[in-house]
């Protein structure tokens, strides 16, 4: 019976050092997970500021070329469905466009009109066609100016008067976003506006309307 024993005592101990000089066989580690990054969208709330330059004729030249800077904020909104994006855009500019002196003739005597913008203001649905990074827009609404027009002739009348101008506003443009939240723009607009009358009661009164053409560049971000 010892012998026995012994014998099955001997053969488990062999067995264990067998095991232990057998190569183990571990499951390899896990891959680290793959992040995928969010597809880009042009859907979202944005701000931003603008730049460019406008100019306008005035009826009968009235007051000559208009020309000048522009420069303001913008707010905006866009909503992606597929590769077509619809949203709304509202800026307002600060406006350096004005006219010189113009020299006219009034019955007896010459003068002198002058014309600047303030500021202005547009509220544009837009409608763009994204090829993934990139916008390609069209846009229109309203538009209205304020303006500021003076006067002087060898009659020694003088005088000056603030004018606001309403109208329509249409254009296009292209917009590429360098990151999910960065994006540039440039775009030409153009806002005709009704005629007002200037310096009513005055042998210098004149009536025009505004079509302001305007190039502008902005940058924007998409919150």
């Amino acid at each position: 019976m010892r012998r026995i024993l012994l014998t099955a005592l001997m053969a488990g101990v062999a067995s264990s050092a067998l095991a232990a000089d057998l190569p183990t066989h571990k499951a390899p580690p896990s891959p680290a997970p793959y992040y995928t990054p969010p597809a880009f969208t042009w859907t979202g709330f944005y701000v931003g500021v603008n730049g460019g330059w406008g100019f306008s004729g005035t009826e009968n030249n009235s007051f000559g070329h208009l020309n000048g800077g522009l420069a303001g904020g913008t707010v905006g909104y866009n909503y992606q469905i597929g590769q077509f994006v619809l949203g709304y855009e509202g800026d307002v500019d600060w406006s350096g466009v004005r006219s010189s002196n113009f020299a006219y003739t009034i019955p007896g005597g010459v003068g002198n009109d002058k014309l600047s913008t303030n500021w202005m203001v547009t509220e544009r649905a837009r409608l763009g066609y994204a090829v993934d990074r990139t916008l390609f827009f069209v846009t229109g609404g309203y538009a209205g100016i304020d303006t500021h027009g003076s006067f002087t002739d060898s009659f020694g009348n003088f005088g000056s008067q603030n004018v606001f101008h309403s109208g329509g506003v249409v254009g296009a443009g292209v917009e590429y976003a360098f990151t999910n939240n960065i994006s540039v723009k440039g775009e030409y607009l153009y806002a005709p506006t009704f005629s007002k009358t200037y310096f009513a009661g005055t042998p210098d009164v004149t009536s025009t309307s505004l079509g302001i053409s305007m190039f502008r560049v902005g940058l924007n971000y998409k919150f």
